[in-house]
C-alpha cells in the first residue's frame, strides 16, 4: 500500500502498490470491531498513516492500531461485491483471515477459483456462500 488518506465520514482512501485508488467506509468496522473504538473520534481516525517504505498496515501510532492492507483489501472487496453471495464470500475471509489457499482448502476449492470468486471475476454460487456459513457453524463459537 502506497498511501492511506482519512476523509470525513469515517472513510480512507486507500492506493495500493498497483496504483489504484479505492474509498474504504470505515463505520462498517469499527461497528464491528470494538477494539477500533477509539478511531471514532474524527480527530484520531485522521491521524491514519501508511509507514513510509514498509506498506503493509495503515496504522495510527499514538493509539498502536495497525490494520494490515489485506484485510483493508477484502474489506474493500466486500463493500464493493456486486451481489450478496459474493459479500459474504469475501466477508468470511476477511472474518477468519483466510489466505487464497487456506480459503481453497477449507471448501474444496482451487486457489485460483477463490481469488476469481474474491475479485469479481467469477459470480460467487448461493451454494458457496452456504458454505462459508456452513463452515463457519460447524467451527462455532472463538
Amino acid at each position: 500500500m502506497n498511501s492511506a488518506e482519512a476523509l470525513s465520514g469515517h472513510r480512507l482512501r486507500l492506493t495500493f502498490v498497483d496504483g489504484r485508488t479505492y474509498t474504504l467506509d470505515f463505520m462498517p468496522l469499527l461497528d464491528a470491531s470494538p477494539g477500533l473504538s477509539p478511531l471514532r473520534e474524527a480527530s484520531a481516525f485522521a491521524a491514519a498513516m501508511v509507514i513510509p517504505g514498509e506498506g503493509w498496515t495503515v496504522t495510527w501510532p499514538a493509539l498502536d492500531i495497525q490494520i494490515g492492507a489485506d484485510t483493508l483489501w477484502l474489506d474493500l472487496q466486500a463493500q464493493q461485491a456486486p451481489d450478496e453471495n459474493t459479500r459474504t464470500f469475501v466477508q468470511w475471509r476477511s472474518r477468519h483471515g483466510l489466505s487464497l489457499a487456506q480459503a481453497a482448502a477449507a471448501l474444496g476449492l482451487t486457489p485460483r477459483t477463490v481469488s476469481a470468486y474474491g475479485t469479481g471475476a467469477r459470480p460467487v454460487p448461493r451454494y458457496i456462500a452456504l458454505a462459508c456459513k456452513g463452515w463457519e457453524a460447524d467451527r462455532g463459537p472463538r
